[in-house]
């Protein structure tokens, strides 16, 4: 097992190179057994949830070439519709499988997927959309068993714009008889190039980011050769690194539109910010002044995934902030690790009042899960003196080099072997 270690106080300035969207590439690897022919992903990130991806599909009978930054699935071999429990318990993004082994095999068995502790997530809408297209399912000792005769085009009405369950009803549907519409569909750029994904692949998908995606059935797919978007969350944790540490900061390989919500809040918080095609220019002082409230909700609002590092950023703000978390009801299991580090804060259900203080001290501290973890480490950076933080396999999960970045930057940080 490895910690961070972490000496506080300095200023960040540097450029990053944005790694391609984790929550993007999970999605595509599972889509690649929807074709016999290879598919190729660029810039793959090294991250332990895509190896545990990879992992997957292998088992279902893939072979997989990496090569530097690329992923080379070739699925003309995949036999399997099943996935081992201990994959799926590594991985709550192996419930993306369902869908694409729906439509190889007509049938799929997984256990129910794990992940960051974080709340329920459950999987409901995922299930209820896979009935609609003529899947029937049964839940017994922990496994989903999933069977169809045929895959059929449905209307699809979500109860929540859930990402997870938009995408795979996608996966389903590309090579479904008929047409498929999905109505409240989930917005995410993630979701967009989802689709572009597809239709490279030969798909007809047409709607994505608009609300209403419609899918229209094709009976084969291509291989392809595929850059997916960038990280939107990794370029915003850099980006509040820098706001709250001071200094000055580029990301490159995010569009600005992917992220405005939080760039609105560091504008509002006192920072400096230029923006150019995919590039970002952050400038701050380190001293920051509080926002009122931040409330996380489906995109294009305020990201569930950067809360637990805005909400490091507001424990040295002037003033308070209120933080409400709308998607996901335990993600504030951080907040005490935070307070051991002299953070001033307060919560209540969902609720999260941040009082800033003048300054934090260092201090062991543990992560629990992949963004919990994320802020930590920010928090660490701004604090005086050193701070440890330990169970890096949370962080390992979606930022790929973070300490060699952070280093760039300008960070004193290091990882050790406990």
């Amino acid at each position: 097992m490895d910690k961070y270690i972490i000496n506080g106080g300095e200023k960040l300035c540097g450029s990053v190179e944005i790694q391609s969207a984790k929550n993007t590439v999970l999605p595509l690897l599972a889509a690649s057994i929807l074709t016999d022919e290879p598919v190729k992903i660029r810039g793959v990130p090294m991250i332990n949830d895509v190896e545990s991806m990879l992992h997957i599909l292998t088992e279902v009978g893939c072979k997989i070439q990496r090569k530097k930054d690329c992923a080379l699935i070739d699925s003309a071999g995949a036999v399997s519709h099943e996935i081992p429990t201990r994959l799926t318990k590594e991985l709550r993004s192996s419930v993306f499988m369902l869908g694409p082994l729906l439509s190889r095999f007509h049938r799929a068995k997984i256990s129910y997927p794990g992940g960051c502790d974080i709340g329920l997530r459950p999987i409901d809408l995922h299930l209820s959309g896979l009935k609609r297209l003529g899947v029937e399912i049964v839940e017994k000792d922990g496994y989903i068993h999933c069977e169809t005769k045929k895959l059929v085009g449905a209307e699809i009405l979500l109860d929540f714009p859930s990402v997870g369950a938009t995408e795979n009803i996608m996966l389903a549907a590309v090579k479904a008889e008929g047409i498929t519409v999905i109505r409240n569909a989930a917005k995410e750029p993630e979701i967009v190039d989802l689709q572009r994904f597809l239709n490279a692949m030969g798909a007809k998908v047409c709607g994505a980011g608009g609300g209403t995606i419609a899918i229209e059935g094709v009976k084969r797919l291509r291989g392809v050769d595929f850059v997916p978007i960038g990280d939107r969350i990794e370029a915003g944790t850099y980006l509040i690194a820098v706001a709250s540490c001071g200094g000055e900061i580029e990301t490159r390989g995010v569009p600005p539109e992917n992220i405005a919500a939080l760039l609105h809040k560091l504008r509002e918080n006192g920072c400096k910010i230029y923006t150019k095609n995919d590039k970002i220019i952050l400038t701050s002082d380190g001293r920051l002044r509080s926002v009122d409230i931040v409330e996380t909700m489906p995109f294009p609002g305020f990201p569930t995934d950067l809360q637990a590092q805005y909400t490091a950023l507001c424990a040295t703000a002037k003033g308070s902030t209120l933080i409400v978390e709308n998607l996901f009801e335990t993600r504030y299991r951080y907040a005490a690790e935070l307070k051991r580090m002299g953070a001033d804060i307060t919560v209540r259900g969902r609720t999260a009042c941040v009082r800033g203080v003048e300054k934090l001290h260092g201090a062991c501290v543990t992560a629990g899960d992949l963004r919990g973890g994320a802020a930590l480490v920010l928090a660490a950076l701004k604090a005086e003196g050193q701070s440890s933080v330990v169970e890096l396999s949370y962080i390992d999960r979606g930022y790929g080099e973070f300490e060699e970045k952070l280093k760039k930057l300008g960070a004193k940080i290091r990882r050790v072997r406990i």
